[in-house]
């Protein structure tokens, strides 16, 4: 994984508080739910596997409720990725960002 311009991203620490990978985000078992509560500033834990390894997106429009997230765990502000979707209510592309969460960062499900 690299971050802009191929750069790639120093590893990261372990979480430094894993009690704060089970904060405040919601999971949806509609991705059309999830995307509405990312739409409207929330955090929307999506689940999904890529080349069959378990990860998830972190989603908000909310930009600093994410880094705030990503503070208390201990993922760096340059890991959060910029990502516009379009807003299942209107259809309209709304600013949004993640934070990619796989290994010690991946919470549990609930």
């Amino acid at each position: 994984m690299s971050g802009s311009g191929g750069v790639p991203f120093p590893p990261i620490p372990p979480p430094k508080d894993l009690a704060a990978l089970q904060l405040e985000w919601s999971e949806f078992p509609d991705r059309r739910d999830g995307m509405i509560h990312a739409m409207s500033g929330g955090l929307w834990l999506h689940r999904h596997l890529w080349f069959g390894r378990r990860l998830a997106h972190l989603v908000s429009c909310d930009r600093d409720r994410l880094l705030a997230w990503g503070r208390r765990v201990g993922i760096p502000d340059e890991r959060l990725q910029h990502h516009p979707l379009k807003d299942p209510r209107d259809g309209i592309r709304r600013e949004a960002w993640h934070w990619d969460l796989g290994g010690p960062y991946l919470p549990p499900p609930r």
